[in-house]
C-alpha cells in the first residue's frame, strides 16, 4: 500500500529535498506540501494523507498548534472517523526542543532531527504509516529529563484506568515508558516478539491510546513509571 505524505515547512528548499527523497521510494506519494502550520492543516484535510511531516517552527501557525487541529478528535476529520486522520511525525533542527512533551501529548507521533540521514528519513515515515511512535534518542532523553525537572504528580484518573490492565499488559507498558523495543521486551519477559505486539495492541486499545509515543506520556503521568527509574 502506498504512503501518503504531505510535507509542511517554511523553508522551500527543505521542502524540495523532502519531497524529492520521499518520491522516490516506490511505496511513498507526496501528495502536496505546505509553507506554515495553517496551509498544513488545510492541505491535510483536502488530501487526507497518511503522514504529515511537520517543521516545528513555522509562522502563522507553528507546527504544535498545527498538529493538534490535525489530530483534534473533536475536529472535522472526526466525522470521518480515526482512521483517517493522519500520524503527524515533527521535524526539528533542536534536539532540545520545548515543544516535545507538548506536541507528543497534542498526539504527534514522533520526532526526527532535520539533520538526520536520508535513510533515517524514509524509514521514520515508514515507522509511524504502520502505527508505530517514532522518537530520536535525544529527543527521548530530554523527554524523561523534563518530567524529572517538573515532577508532575500523577494524575488520579490515569492511575485509577491502570486498573483495567492485567499484569502482563501493565508489565509491557512499564518497559515501553523505558524505551525498549519490541524485541527487548520480548528478550525481558522471554515471550516471542508477535505475543508483545499484541499485548502492545491491547494496551493501546484498553488505554484509548494512539501509539507507543502516547504510551510513554501515560505511563509517566499515571505514576507507573517514574524519571531515574531503571
Amino acid at each position: 500500500m502506498t504512503i501518503r505524505v504531505i510535507i509542511v515547512d517554511d523553508q522551500a528548499m527543505v521542502r524540495a529535498g523532502f519531497a524529492a527523497l520521499l518520491a522516490a521510494q516506490s511505496d511513498i506519494d507526496v501528495v502536496g506540501e505546505a509553507a506554515d502550520g495553517r496551509q498544513g492543516v488545510e492541505l491535510g484535510r483536502r488530501t487526507h494523507p497518511d503522514v504529515v511531516l511537520m517543521d516545528v517552527r513555522m509562522p502563522e501557525m507553528d507546527g504544535l498548534a498545527a498538529a493538534r487541529e490535525l489530530l483534534d478528535p473533536g475536529g472535522p476529520e472526526a466525522e470521518e472517523g480515526a482512521a483517517h486522520r493522519p500520524k503527524v511525525l515533527m521535524l526539528t533542527t533542536f534536539d532540545v526542543d520545548d515543544y516535545v512533551y507538548e506536541a507528543l501529548r497534542a498526539g504527534a507521533s514522533g520526532f526526527l532531527l532535520k539533520d538526520a540521514p536520508p535513510a533515517d528519513l524514509i524509514s521514520a515515515v515508514r515507522v509511524v504509516a504502520a502505527g508505530d511512535a517514532l522518537l530520536a534518542p535525544k529527543v527521548t532523553r530530554r523527554l524523561i529529563a523534563d518530567f524529572a525537572r517538573q515532577q508532575p504528580a500523577p494524575r488520579r484518573n490515569r492511575a485509577s484506568r491502570l486498573k483495567g490492565l492485567t499484569p502482563r499488559e501493565t508489565e509491557v507498558l512499564e518497559l515501553i515508558a523505558r524505551g525498549l523495543s519490541n524485541q527487548e521486551i520480548a528478550d525481558h519477559l522471554v515471550l516471542a516478539e508477535q505475543t508483545v505486539k499484541t499485548h502492545i495492541g491491547r494496551v493501546l486499545a484498553k488505554m484509548d491510546l494512539r501509539d507507543r509515543a502516547q504510551a510513554v506520556i501515560f505511563a509517566y503521568e499515571s505514576g507507573l513509571v517514574t524519571p531515574g527509574d531503571r
